[in-house]
């Protein structure tokens, strides 16, 4: 989301915070909207079903209303109903496969460097979605598995990197001015300070 760093750093936002909005806004985006890819890609195959199912329907009225009691066309009607459940169950396998891959990568976004690599090493057969095509479940278990057993493959939050070291010393004291002799620090330095000052 490149460009969206770009707009926020044009809109001011402080480069330290832009991380950390851009980890927020890719949590939140995903409840709110749908990709615009996940969504041509659905449109797409969508049409492209209808199209066949109509198709398709219209071959098997032409059919049945030429067939009358012949055998053959008959048996013909009887391939073409088998053919067309079959094509309509791989298509749906290929819309929830397609739907699925695209909200695990919603997911992991912004938080591997690839998210293809840890796609791929994820059972998908555990993972489910809801009727928006979020991830319901079978996806959080599986990705703290991989942090512990890749941590590689995941991006450093900021407040994970190694905290940088404080230092802290004497304070100066304040309100001293610079001709004043330097205070004492033990009872002979008092002692020794107040005897200097009566023999002047």
């Amino acid at each position: 989301m490149d460009w969206l760093k770009e707009m926020l750093k044009k809109a001011g936002l402080d480069e330290s915070k832009l991380d950390e909005t851009i980890g927020e806004i890719n949590k939140e985006l995903p409840k709110h909207f749908v990709p615009k890819s996940q969504y041509n890609d659905l449109s797409e195959a969508r049409k492209k079903l209808e199209t066949d199912l109509k198709d398709r329907d219209k071959q098997l009225d032409d059919l049945k209303k030429s067939a009358g009691d012949n055998a053959a066309l008959k048996e013909q009607i009887e391939k073409l109903q088998t053919d067309n459940k079959a094509a309509k169950e791989k298509y749906e396998a290929e819309v929830k496969e397609l739907r699925l891959n695209t909200a695990v990568k919603l997911v992991l976004s912004g938080k591997v460097h690839d998210p293809d690599i840890v796609a791929g090493l994820l059972d998908k057969t555990k993972i489910e979605l809801d009727d928006a095509g979020s991830i319901k479940s079978g996806l959080e278990d599986q990705i703290k598995a991989l942090q512990s057993s890749k941590a590689f493959l995941f991006v450093e939050k900021p407040d994970d990197k190694t905290k940088q070291p404080q230092f802290k010393g004497a304070k100066p004291a304040d309100g001293l001015d610079k001709n004043d002799p330097p205070k004492p620090q033990s009872l002979a330095e008092a002692v020794a300070a107040h005897y200097i000052s009566t023999q002047k």
